[in-house]
């Protein structure tokens, strides 16, 4: 086989008036295969084969499987063919299998492979993307699972896309990103576009929810939704997310948060929120684009772009409700500042929520309460403080006085100042230490001296949940 440098020298040398001989003699080829490629027979670069295709009596029979299931497995098909005859390897069916384009295209699999692509035009002020993306592998002490959540928002006409982070995908954190993001780009625009997230429609239907329908008349904007499995209908804040993911996620540091604030997703959302802020406007908003004829960028098209926007209307009253856990302080983190509650709960659950639109925040604890007709019971919230939420971010301490008269008390009453025990000291089992044991072994003497106590309670409760006789 000759290259493509070698083929091109043949030709030259030949036209230069060398014989055969003496161009095969100089490229050190035989002369049968240079008198092949002067006279157009060979092409440069593909090897002749000497012996037939071992794949081209399999080429028709797996073909037609191919055409009867286009998505059956290459190794399922490959053990087909072996009990046919088929005597290569793995690697050498396949690639003559590709090599035939034997596998025919699905259209709805790969509907956006294959096949040409169009510009959508995006006026000015249309619409808004959004996007969830799933962020993998946080920083552990962030607390908050495998994945960190970042809602995107694009304006596909300028490019200007901005982010907010966020505890979760649900349909609360949803609405408040979404007027967070709305606000960092300027404004409502007449539709927003959504793929088929399940806190904005039904999947399976495609209609929008009860429950978005008022959040999208609140805002006065029309839902739009992707074709199913048509994410590039939505490229612009497909391509803001790959930004997202590779020019900032990939960067923040694990130690990424206040040395002195309770380790939680709390205090790292500031600082972080204010780096993602921060690279939008330095490197998303100075990139250039041409339009007209005349250079720009994105910061100045959106500029244009925001009048044409609407006001953004006050947020929708959706009720955020996370989860936290109370420090030894008794302090509970929220979105970068700390608020507090009664004493005597350190290391417990609760659970703050807050009203969108409204100044104040609950914390409120859930214990469960026996029913008298439901073996399950019931939950029910007791709230323990209600504070004046502070702004994102502003490590700011919210303390009741009552709360912190209330744990000076509990810590002074807990004080002492005794020398701790001895840990060599001598203390032999006592009395009822040893009666227990004596009890354990002759258990029958126990039961006859121990009084038998019977609760009539549980008997009492399992004739509530009767309905008839037996």
């Amino acid at each position: 086989m000759l290259t493509r440098e070698d083929d091109v020298d043949a030709h030259a040398l030949r036209r230069q008036g060398w014989t055969i001989t003496a161009i095969a003699r100089h490229l050190g080829h035989d002369r049968k295969t240079i008198r092949g490629y002067l006279k157009g027979g060979r092409v440069a670069g593909q090897r002749v084969r000497i012996e037939p295709d071992p794949f081209e009596p399999f080429a028709a029979y797996c073909a037609q499987r191919l055409k009867d299931d286009p998505h059956v497995w290459a190794t399922t098909l490959f053990d087909e063919v072996v009990r046919l005859g088929f005597d290569r390897s793995y690697p050498s069916f396949t690639r003559d299998l590709r090599r035939h384009r034997a596998r025919p295209h699905c259209e709805p699999c790969s509907a956006s492979n294959g096949r040409d692509h169009t510009v959508i035009e995006h006026p000015p002020g249309l619409e808004i993307q959004w996007d969830w993306l799933e962020l993998p592998d946080p920083p552990a002490h962030w607390n908050v699972g495998d994945l960190a959540h970042l809602l995107v928002g694009s304006l596909p006409s300028s490019g200007k896309w901005r982010a907010v982070l966020a505890d979760s995908e649900d349909q609360a954190h949803l609405i408040d990103g979404l007027h967070a993001v709305s606000g960092r780009l300027g404004g409502v625009p007449k539709q927003w576009r959504f793929d088929r997230m399940a806190t904005v429609v039904n999947p399976n239907t495609g209609r929008v929810t009860a429950t978005f329908a008022a959040v999208a008349r609140h805002y006065g904007v029309q839902v739009k939704l992707c074709p199913p499995r048509h994410g590039n209908r939505k490229g612009s804040v497909e391509k803001s997310n790959d930004s997202a993911a590779q020019r900032w996620w990939r960067t923040v540091p694990d130690d990424f948060t206040n040395a002195q604030a309770q380790v939680s997703l709390d205090a790292l959302c500031a600082q972080a929120q204010v780096s993602l802020d921060a690279l939008c406007a330095r490197v998303g908003d100075s990139r250039l684009r041409r339009r007209d004829g005349q250079r720009t960028t994105v910061g100045a098209l959106a500029a244009a772009e925001a009048q044409l926007l609407g006001a953004l209307p006050p947020a929708f009253p959706a009720t955020l409700m996370v989860s936290r856990v109370v420090s030894a302080q008794a302090l509970v983190a929220f979105r970068g500042n700390h608020y507090s509650v009664p004493p005597g709960l350190a290391g417990a659950t609760v659970t703050v929520s807050h009203r969108l639109g409204e100044t104040t925040l609950d914390i409120a604890v859930h214990r469960p309460t026996p029913h008298p007709t439901r073996a399950s019971g019931t939950v029910t919230a007791t709230v323990l403080a209600r504070h004046r939420r502070e702004p994102d971010g502003a490590g700011v301490m919210v303390r009741d006085t009552v709360h912190v008269t209330a744990l000076q008390t509990a810590v002074l009453a807990a004080f002492n100042t005794a020398k701790p025990c001895h840990r060599k000291a001598r203390r032999p089992p006592s009395v009822a230490a040893l009666a227990e044991a004596e009890q354990l072994r002759d258990p029958g003497q126990g039961q006859q001296d121990r009084e038998v106590v019977v609760d009539l309670s549980t008997w009492e409760r399992a004739a509530h949940t009767r309905q008839v006789a037996p």
